[in-house]
Formats: structure tokens, C-alpha cells, sequence
């Protein structure tokens, strides 16, 4: 009686089916169809892009709105290196993702085979793990192994060539090895060490003017409520920045946005969640020298890098904060009127900006000032809608202003900048959760990056709604060259075409519409999202203004 016998492809399907994938983002080729015929088989679905790099953003998109490890496949050679820079940015931004290589054959191993490249050298200083799957029988063993990796410290992500005949031969169903879902990873969730949340818990008790900046991780950990209670309950004003965003909604008493350069010059206790010091937090020199530092992070290597800290605690954000909380109740009551005080006054420096910004935010220029953009997007957000910022200088803006309304409903690149992302983001954001509404802001430049890729969300009826602050150029370098060379090279290398994008998005079969006027914004995104379709509004504003965050970075100066 001769023994089932299953193919490498079908392997990599039963491997994803055992992690909870259940969709691939990927881009045809030869290598790798193989691993189509499995999904089919297991019920995978398969989201065909127009280009690799938007296959891997989305598995970065998908990880971060699901929880799961994202998964993009992808032919060898230039499939592979189309896809670098969705690895890349995952890397940098945290993300566990598993891009999947073809290869070609083994038996033609350095003979020159077609799209034949050294994938596993080049993905080596992207990834968490990179490796050659060497035989078919080990295949779903090593895609396990591929997702455990994702998953040491911080996630990121991991990369997998097959050779194609190791893929498509097919072996004896009981020589391989097909781990269990659920058996082969461990709870990576770790509390930190008790000595120091003790200790945190006294800093909590004896601060006068504490502060905490929530970032990428409060949500990773999903340690939202954790977070929230511990805000709450210890009476500490609360930042956000990256995926953190949302965690507090709008309006919440310790929900604070515009004061943090105040709050981090003036506090006597500051907690840093979840956020390396990096370009965005000028590498801890924005953080006062008298006041007391105290950094969580899931990544030992992050705590105290590039500045020097009072306490550093290595885990989940939810678990320490928590802990902390607990350990600290009942100890602050005498802190707790002057904690008003301090709340108070970070109120007052926060009202003082948003005033100082508001004529802005509701000015009636034409061309459209970018504040007046985002404002109205952020009036336009409901508690459903996902937030997906891809650019440069109109991001920025919408930094300062937009607020989601919920935790994970904020998407951005994250520390690698990545110009590109918003199409693949917003596709796995409504692949995965179709009950939500996904708004994204591009650059025009960002834009058309990806932006053929609308068409994929046409052809799998994602409908979504993109909307483009257009000032026809890269404005953000633009400011800088300028302030560096003067005005008359203000425009070397970064001007695009005044484009119709909205005529764009009508030639694929979604709703577009171009916008000059102010007043037609809020019009205009209420007739995107009865549409039901992928849309493109197209809003021209004025090339001439900058937000304060291009025209304080200090690469420029």
C-alpha cells in the first residue's frame, strides 16, 4: 500500500493554516505557484498585487491590525528585492511578518539559474531570521521555526527561500514534519523583573509632575486597558506616538498632544513605553537631565541606548504596567493635588496651541491650507474608522491634528519613513477587518509609488477612502533645499506634474473626485464613503506652506 504523499507548496499552506493565516500577499512567478495550489487547498486566500512591495507592506499591515504574523510570497530574484523594502520597514517598525522567496532548484544551485540571487545574505541584517529551507519533509517545520523568530524579543520579521524543487517534490505525508497549532510557540509575555516595578512604583508615589509617552509597543502587547487604567488610576498625563495612538480616546482628561516638548522639559518622572530614543525622540536629548527616566520596552538591546536612564524594565507593556499600577495604589494620595496642578497646567499649554492653530485649521485659502485638510479629516473620523497616514510633509501635519478615535486605528510606516504604504495598509486593514472604515492621507509623491495598486482594490472590491494632499511636489525636501541652497535650487529633483489623481482613480473603476475649495472637503469624503468604492479624493493645497515638523528637522540645518 503506498503511503499519501504531499508537495512542498501544500506544506507551506498546512504551516500558515497552523499560525492562523488565512491570507497570502503575493505577486506570480514560476518558483512559487506551488504554494497557490495549498492555499486553495486550505482555504487561504490569495491577494494578487502589481508589485512586490506592496505584497510585503501588507503582510506589515495585516500583522499590525490582526495580531497574526503577516505573510507576503514572492517569486526569486527580483520578486525578492522588490520586496526588500516592505521587509525593511517591518524590521524597523516592529512588525512580525514572514515573506516567503521562490529559488531556483537545488540540483542547479550556483549554476546560474533563472532569477537565481544570494536572497538569504541580502535578508540576513533585515530580518530576525533568514534561511534556505533545505528539503522538502522540513518545510513546514521551518516556516514554524520562521514564525517562532518572530516573536524573540520585539517582533519583526523572518525570511524563507525555497528552491522550487524542493517546493514542488513531493514526499511521504508521515516523513515530514507538520507542527501542531498551538504546540510549537510559547507565551512571549514577560512581567519584568519585580525588584523593579517595585521600585517604579515608588518613583509613581513620590512624582510631583509625572508624564508617559505610550507608543508603538501599548498596542503590539495589546496592553490597552492596562495602559488606560494605569493613566487613570495614578492620576500621569498621557502622550501617544505611533501605533500607540488611540490608546486614550479624544477628549479624555490625561489624553494630552500638543504639550509633550513642554511636559518632557518641566516633568520630575518621565515613562517611556514601547519607544526607542531615536531621530523621533532626538535620541533622549529632549527629555529633561533632571528628571528621572524610566523605559519599558519588550527589547533589552532599546532600554537605555542612546541615553542614560534611571530604571529600565524588559517586557510586556501591559503586564508591567499593571503590576506597576497595582503596586502603586494607595501610595499617591498626597501627590494627588499637586498631580491636579501639573494636569492643569499642561491643559493650559495644550489650549494655548490648539487656539494659536485653530484659524488655520479653519481658514478658508485658496489654495487649501494643509491644516485646514486634516482638520477636516479628523472631524470626519468615526470610532471605526482606521487612520493611515503615508507622506511627507501632509502627514506631518496630520500628526499634530488627527486623532483616532480608537486603539489600533492608527497606521503609519514608522521609524524607517517609507514613502508607499498607504495602499498595501489600507488593503489589509479592510482584508481583515471589512467592518471598519480605512481612511488614507498620501502625498502625492507617496502616492504614486503604489498607487497602481488601487486597481487590486477595485479588482477585490476593498472599497476604501484615499484622499491626497496634492501640491505637486516632494515638500518636504523641497523646504529643506531650500533652507539649505536658497530658493533658486528650491526645485532641483523634487517637483512632480499637476495630476488629476482623481481621474486616476475613475480609469480603474473607483470613485474620484478633485477638490480647490475648502468648503467641498467634508462634501467630498461624505460622497467617497456612500460610494462603497475604493476612492480617491484629490485635494489641491497650497505647495507654499510647511508643517512645523519638516521645518524643524535637523538633517536641514
Amino acid at each position: 500500500m503506498m503511503s499519501e504523499t504531499i508537495s512542498g507548496g501544500h506544506l507551506v499552506a498546512k504551516a500558515l493554516k497552523a499560525e492562523g493565516v488565512d491570507v497570502i500577499y503575493t505577486l506570480c512567478g514560476g518558483h512559487i505557484i506551488d504554494i497557490y495550489d495549498g492555499c486553495v487547498d486550505e482555504g487561504i486566500e490569495v491577494i494578487d498585487v502589481r508589485h512586490e512591495q506592496v505584497a510585503a507592506h501588507a503582510a506589515d499591515g495585516y500583522a499590525r491590525i490582526t495580531g497574526k504574523p503577516g505573510c507576503a510570497v514572492v517569486t526569486a530574484g527580483p520578486g525578492t528585492t522588490d520586496a526588500v523594502t516592505g521587509v525593511a520597514n517591518a524590521f524597523r517598525a516592529e512588525s512580525p511578518m514572514l515573506l516567503i522567496g521562490g529559488q531556483g532548484a537545488l540540483s542547479q544551485h550556483k549554476m546560474g539559474s533563472l532569477q537565481d540571487l544570494p536572497h538569504v545574505d541580502m535578508m540576513t541584517p533585515i530580518t530576525k531570521f533568514a534561511a534556505t529551507v533545505p528539503s522538502t519533509e522540513r518545510v513546514a517545520d521551518i516556516v514554524s521555526m520562521a514564525f517562532r523568530e518572530c516573536y524573540h524579543g520585539a517582533p519583526g520579521p523572518s525570511f524563507l527561500e525555497i528552491p522550487r524543487d524542493v517546493l514542488d517534490a513531493k514526499v511521504p505525508l508521515d516523513k515530514a514534519r507538520i507542527p501542531k497549532a498551538g504546540q510549537y510557540r510559547a507565551s512571549t509575555r514577560q512581567q519584568g523583573d519585580p525588584e523593579a516595578i517595585e521600585r517604579l512604583a515608588d518613583l509613581l508615589a513620590h512624582a510631583e509632575k509625572p508624564c508617559i509617552l505610550l507608543g508603538s509597543q501599548v498596542w503590539t502587547c495589546r496592553a490597552t486597558d492596562a495602559a488606560t487604567d494605569f493613566v487613570r488610576a495614578l492620576n500621569v498625563p498621557a502622550y501617544m506616538n505611533g501605533s500607540g495612538r488611540g490608546t486614550l480616546p479624544p477628549g479624555d482628561p490625561h489624553h494630552f498632544q500638543l504639550s509633550r516638548r513642554y511636559a518632557f522639559t518641566n516633568a520630575d518622572l518621565i515613562i517611556i513605553v514601547g519607544t526607542p530614543f531615536d531621530f523621533r525622540m532626538g535620541y533622549g536629548k529632549r527629555l529633561s537631565p533632571t528628571a528621572t527616566v524610566v523605559q519599558i520596552d519588550l527589547d533589552y538591546r532599546t532600554v537605555g541606548k542612546n541615553r542614560d536612564i534611571d530604571l529600565g524594565i524588559v517586557g510586556d507593556a501591559g503586564l508591567i504596567l499593571a503590576a506597576a499600577a497595582q503596586a502603586a495604589s494607595g501610595r499617591i494620595e498626597n501627590a494627588g493635588a499637586k498631580r491636579k496642578e501639573w494636569m492643569d497646567e499642561l491643559r493650559a499649554v495644550e489650549t494655548q496651541a490648539y487656539e494659536k492653530r485653530l484659524p488655520r485649521q479653519l481658514s478658508d485659502a485658496q489654495p487649501i491650507d494643509p491644516y485646514r485638510l486634516v482638520h477636516e479629516i479628523n472631524e470626519f473620523l468615526t470610532e471605526d474608522t482606521i487612520y493611515i497616514g503615508d507622506g511627507g510633509d501632509i502627514v506631518t501635519f496630520s500628526g499634530q491634528v488627527v486623532q483616532p478615535k480608537s486603539p489600533g486605528h492608527w497606521m503609519d510606516p514608522g521609524p524607517l519613513g517609507t514613502l508607499g504604504v498607504g495602499m498595501a495598509f489600507a488593503m489589509a486593514a479592510k482584508q481583515a477587518r471589512r467592518d471598519k472604515e480605512v481612511l488614507c492621507l498620501f502625498g502625492d509623491g507617496a502616492f504614486s509609488l503604489t498607487g497602481w495598486d488601487f486597481e487590486t482594490m477595485v479588482r477585490f472590491d476593498l472599497p476604501f477612502i484615499g484622499v491626497i494632499g496634492n501640491n505637486s511636489s516632494m515638500n518636504q525636501i523641497r523646504y529643506g533645499q531650500a533652507a539649505k541652497y536658497g530658493e533658486d535650487r528650491a526645485r532641483v529633483g523634487n517637483t512632480l506634474g499637476d495630476i488629476r489623481y482623481g481621474d486616476f482613480a475613475k480609469l480603474l473603476g473607483g470613485h474620484g473626485e478633485e477638490v480647490r475649495d475648502p468648503a467641498e472637503i467634508r462634501p467630498a469624503l461624505e460622497r467617497a464613503r456612500e460610494s462603497g468604492k475604493p476612492s480617491l479624493i484629490n485635494v489641491w493645497v497650497d505647495p507654499e506652506v510647511y508643517a512645523p515638523g519638516t521645518m524643524n528637522q535637523t538633517m536641514y540645518k
